[in-house]
């Protein structure tokens, strides 16, 4: 098939797939839709990935050249760490996405999912010399949660992944300096309400610097109080038996469904 073609939808794998895959294929779809939802999306480009359950180093992302509305469970395409499509397709994968995606999935076993964004909002934070504020309802609940990383340019160079490692270390949101916003999980949910939380903190500092004013800052006991409120409450729906973010996925979820959008096929 020309490189240059989008391979025919639904026609990416055999359908032949355990049901631990089946289940990360829907989920993986439905974030798709859901960033379309919000409007998180860059035309046929970035990225959401998911980690394939089981022993082999593999993990699914979007073919090249669909729109995240076009994503479902069985156009994915799976592949491994070193960017090979596995899955018995010749769909096209997108260098960029491979890179920055492979270097956290292969080194941290709890992000299982990662999304990547190029927001408007994102990518003004990122550009800023501070970075993110601490200093409004949902910065605060970010205070001290986020690495960041240089930019390097389109992130192509394989040798750029280790740096990308060390910059995230043991968290879970990143600000791609310059380029945009990164989050992952162990869930679709969790990495969903994370990325949720950061880009509404980007919102809010956006829009307050766009006043002219100097901030009005929050004391540091109050930021520490509100991280630990947002991590083990608020992002659980005040349910201590919640996974992190899955009542906020679940409900998005059943949008989906009820507007009967076939991310599942």
């Amino acid at each position: 098939m020309d490189k240059h073609n989008v391979a025919p939808l639904g026609q990416n794998q055999s359908g032949h797939v355990s049901l631990e895959e089946r289940v990360a294929r829907e989920n993986l779809a439905a974030f798709y839709r859901i960033c379309h939802m919000f409007g998180w999306t860059e035309l046929i480009y970035n990225h959401i990935t998911a980690r394939v359950p089981g022993p082999e180093r593999h993990f699914l992302i979007n073919q090249f050249g669909l729109m995240y509305s076009e994503i479902t469970a069985s156009n994915l395409v799976k592949i491994d760490v070193e960017g090979r499509v596995v899955d018995g397709s010749f769909a096209p994968v997108n260098a960029p996405g491979f890179t920055i995606h492979s270097a956290i999935h292969a080194a941290r076993q709890d992000a299982h999912y990662i999304v990547h964004t190029h927001t408007t909002e994102g990518v003004t934070v990122a550009c800023s010399e501070h970075g993110l504020s601490p200093h409004n309802f949902y910065g605060a609940q970010l205070h001290g949660q986020v690495a960041y990383h240089d930019f390097e340019g389109i992130s192509i160079d394989l040798s750029e992944r280790e740096r990308l490692v060390r910059s995230l270390g043991d968290r879970s949101y990143m600000i791609l300096r310059h380029h945009g916003l990164l989050t992952c999980g162990e869930t679709a949910a969790a990495a969903f309400f994370r990325m949720y939380q950061l880009q509404r903190a980007c919102e809010v500092q956006v829009n307050t610097m766009k006043m002219g004013q100097e901030l009005r800052t929050l004391d540091e006991a109050v930021l520490n109080r509100t991280v630990q409120q947002s991590q083990t409450a608020v992002a659980k729906g005040f349910d201590k038996d919640h996974g992190f973010g899955e009542d906020t996925y679940a409900a998005l979820v059943r949008q989906l469904d009820v507007s009967r959008q076939n991310f599942r096929d």
